[in-house]
């Protein structure tokens, strides 16, 4: 017999105790919370009515398809998407980018071995999507002094074998907004494709444009730009996961659609890289947009820049910290001086209850402090410079966590090609992250691993990431 109701739901919330709060403000990656309670109890409503629904089959669930036609429809009047376009609901911002490179690919089939070109800062999304489906990229570093790709160097990378380049609105780790129409006009002239990723930015950007925001041009106005990626659950406010990938044709879509009729079962015809896929994220994503409308999200992103502006103009008082690069929307970077390190300030943001992004030093710049805003935190935003302080003091007074010689000795020692369980337990072992049976025991400040993480070089930091993720999820046998 399986457990009676309460008992679930109480073992439920125990289980969620131990979660980075989703709301409230207080989290500054990975949630994205608009701060309005009716919205959020819409979304919730929308997801348990649809959750039962299958996204397989548009006309067997004909409601799910009006709602995936009328949010393609919001999202191409924020685009500036010309007459003919079209676009297609997916699972968010990876799956978006995935399926924008895998029909860049299938699009050009005469062309073997194709490549991608993308500037350093692109989402690591990109990286995937070259795994996946053998679209060698080509990376170009971006301007050191801004963080933006450099559209000169992108043009003179693309060659006969391009079949994509892609530019960021905004990159990730930096906020800032590549200059899409040079890059876009390198891409049409060479016969590529040219996509956008604003996944981040798409649906927060174009409010902040009408309110006065200093922008390039990235939307579809830019000739060149085949297709952009934009996620709801980012700065729509729904609930996760909905991305929408919008194309400037049908035509241009057309290479993302799959069918596979040669088998004894129903005819396989599939617009996303799912088949089934539950339809409440989508209800959930309609719902929201439907109720917040053009209005609602206006008064959101103004809310929301004005927090950055504020953000920005506050950190004046810390000079441990600098800004990596003025934000064009919500993201900002920072990066400490040597009396301090992100790292430890990170683990005391955490402990005066706010969660705040690591990144890892990357083609000599130093490791960052990422911040992503969203409306619920703009007001919060005095309270949250008052907590940085004091963690810039905490830090500076620690002093910058040291990687001890022996430890650096045993990482750099490891070749990523052939870690395996008994290296990665011998370096737990170094690390003080091995438990008395031999499991992880992650230690409560994560200062210390992510120094190490961060002095390893990049292969050999997503070898020891693979293998810390494949042992922290193997099954629970009691």
């Amino acid at each position: 017999m399986g457990l009676p109701v309460d008992e679930v739901v109480a073992r439920l919330e125990a289980m969620r105790s131990g979660d980075l709060p989703t709301h409230g403000g207080r989290t500054l990656a990975y949630v994205y919370d608009s701060g309005l309670a009716d919205a959020d109890e819409l979304g919730r409503r929308a997801l348990a009515m649809f959750a039962s629904a299958n996204g397989l089959d548009p006309t067997a669930f004909p409601s799910l398809l009006q709602m995936e036609q009328e949010l393609v429809g919001f999202a191409g009047r924020l685009l500036d998407a010309p007459e003919g376009f079209v676009g297609t609901a997916t699972s968010g911002g990876t799956e978006s980018i995935l399926l924008a490179v895998q029909t860049a690919r299938d699009a050009r089939p005469e062309v073997d071995q194709p490549r991608m070109v993308l500037p350093t800062t692109v989402h690591a999304a990109f990286h995937k999507a070259a795994h996946y489906f053998g679209v060698e990229p080509v990376f170009v570093p971006v301007d050191p002094g801004t963080f933006r790709a450099d559209a000169e160097a992108m043009a003179a990378a693309i060659d006969d074998r391009t079949v994509l380049v892609v530019a960021s609105a905004p990159s990730y780790a930096h906020g800032v907004i590549d200059p899409v129409t040079p890059i876009a006009a390198a891409a049409l002239a060479a016969g590529a494709r040219c996509h956008v990723d604003a996944c981040i930015g798409g649906w927060v950007l174009p409010y902040l444009r009408r309110q006065g925001a200093d922008q390039p041009d990235w939307t579809f106005a830019v000739e060149g730009v085949t297709s952009i990626s934009v996620d709801l659950h980012k700065y729509a406010y729904t609930p996760k996961g909905v991305s929408l990938l919008l194309h400037r044709s049908a035509w241009l879509r057309r290479p993302q659609l799959f069918a596979a009729a040669d088998w004894p079962g129903y005819t396989m015809l599939n617009t996303t890289t799912q088949s089934t896929k539950s339809g409440g994220p989508l209800a959930a994503a309609w719902a929201v947009v439907t109720h917040l409308g053009d209005d609602g999200y206006a008064a959101l992103a103004e809310q929301v820049g004005d927090g950055i502006r504020e953000l920005v103009d506050g950190l004046a008082v810390l000079p441990e910290l600098a800004v990596v690069a003025r934000p064009d929307s919500t993201l900002v970077a920072l990066r400490a001086d040597d009396s301090c390190d992100v790292f430890t300030i990170c683990d005391e943001m955490l402990l005066r209850g706010w969660f705040v992004q690591p990144q890892m030093a990357f083609a000599g710049e130093p490791p960052t402090m990422h911040l992503t805003l969203s409306a619920a935190t703009a007001p919060l935003v005095p309270e949250f410079l008052a907590a940085l302080g004091e963690s810039v003091s905490a830090a500076v007074a620690a002093g910058p966590v040291q990687v001890a010689p022996e430890l650096a000795a045993a990482a750099s020692a490891i070749d990523p090609a052939t870690l395996d369980d008994a290296a990665f337990d011998g370096l737990l072992q170094v690390a003080g992250l091995a438990g008395a049976d031999g499991a992880l025991a992650l230690p409560e400040r994560m200062a210390p691993v992510n120094a190490l993480l961060n002095v390893a070089p990049p292969r050999l930091r997503e070898a020891l990431l693979v293998t810390f993720l494949d042992r922290l999820s193997r099954p629970r046998t009691q």
